[in-house]
């Protein structure tokens, strides 16, 4: 459940941030590192990483929650770019980027339909 609303969450505000930074907010920026601008899709790759990895060492439930929460931000972060990745354009703001978005929601109701299907109707003795 972590995983879905931390997906949903961080794919919106990720659309949300990209929106202001097209319409040229002055106070909102790109990350650029040695004149190369770092897409989101990288940072969702070392989180889903960091989390394969800590998944190794530590498996306790509180740990667990959490790591269910970031690997939704990650997944979120390289779904969002995914029409970047197959096309190797930068096509984000461009009819073919809209692809992404596409895959974005039908992850987001497929997966939420399974969670409404497999949690419903569940009573606790």
């Amino acid at each position: 459940m972590l995983a879905w609303v931390g997906f949903t969450l961080t794919f919106a505000l990720a659309r949300l941030v990209t929106g202001v930074i097209k319409i040229g907010d002055q106070d909102t920026g790109d990350v650029v590192v040695g004149g190369v601008h770092l897409h989101h899709y990288l940072w969702g790759i070392a989180i889903v990483v960091a989390v394969a990895i800590y998944g190794l060492v530590d498996r306790s439930a509180r740990t667990r929650s959490v790591m269910g929460a970031a690997l939704g931000v990650g997944v979120a972060l390289i779904v969002d770019e995914i029409a970047l990745l197959v096309t190797l354009e930068d096509v984000y703001w461009t009819s073919e980027g809209w692809s992404s978005v596409a895959v974005a929601v039908i992850i987001i109701g497929v997966v939420g339909s399974a969670l409404v299907a497999t949690r419903s109707g569940r009573q606790d003795d």
